[in-house]
């Protein structure tokens, strides 16, 4: 694996190896994020990031909102199977959206960049809602991701108030646990405020990736519309795509 790019900012080390034509960003001893180009899928977490857009059928997901960009592995996902009109990235790391422009290839024409604490961004937004948010908000901590906001009821409503009608909420847990301990267990009006529930799951980390859909759905939907792409269809020989969902509500 080759160092294609080594920086120390305020004390902390960011890193973009290669390996093969893949890119990897690693901020400190955290791995932020993965890119290539021959491949749609990463065979990790950020394909789980992606994977609930799936339910929706083409064209309906038009506005989405990352909060937490890295290096942007999912934007890619995003523009390749879903094409939004739309995508906004909030990231509080200056060096984090310079390398996802240099090395990660992040140009697209409806992707707009906000240099901002994702945090304070969205509790003081008052634009039109989204049709999928996707909650990455993490920093590290002794070498360890810490999610940047506990996911209590507060923050669930701040997220679900910037929902459309059938939008979808995407959050990133350490671990189940976590997730377990998040609002929507404690805190009735916010289960209540979705319709479908499911955690996603892959081999290659422990993360707990969590999607709540403001509609109905099932399991079958999901794999109805992956099978309509080879890159993502797990009964291709190939696919490097690695999940298993389990439908909570």
């Amino acid at each position: 694996m080759a160092i294609l790019y080594e920086k120390t900012v305020d004390g902390l080390c960011y890193q973009v190896r290669s390996a093969g034509n893949s890119r990897r960003l690693y901020t400190g001893d955290v791995f932020h994020s993965q890119y290539n180009p021959n491949h749609a899928a990463t065979g990790s977490v950020w394909d789980l990031l992606f994977l609930p857009s799936q339910f929706y059928a083409p064209g309906e997901i038009k506005r989405v909102l990352l909060l937490g960009v890295g290096g942007g592995a999912v934007i890619h996902m995003l523009n390749r199977f879903i094409g939004p009109h739309q995508v906004i990235g909030v990231e509080i790391n200056a060096t984090h959206i310079q390398i996802a422009k240099r090395f990660f290839n992040l140009k697209y024409k409806n992707l707009q960049w906000q240099h901002a604490n994702a945090i304070e961004w969205m509790t003081t937004y008052d634009g039109d809602p989204f049709d999928m948010i996707i909650d990455d908000l993490y920093f590290e901590q002794d070498g360890e991701p810490q999610r940047a906001i506990e996911a209590d009821a507060s923050w669930f409503d701040v997220l679900t108030e910037h929902l459309t009608e059938n939008g979808l909420l995407v959050m990133n847990f350490v671990n189940y646990k976590e997730w377990r301990h998040s609002a929507y267990y404690n805190e009735d009006f916010v289960a209540q405020e979705f319709q479908s529930v499911y955690q996603f799951a892959t081999p290659t980390c422990h993360n707990a990736v969590i999607a709540l859909l403001k509609k109905q759905t099932e399991t079958k939907q999901l794999r109805a519309s992956l099978r309509q792409w080879p890159e993502l269809n797990p009964e291709r020989k190939g696919c490097r795509l690695r999940y298993a969902v389990k439908k909570i509500a």
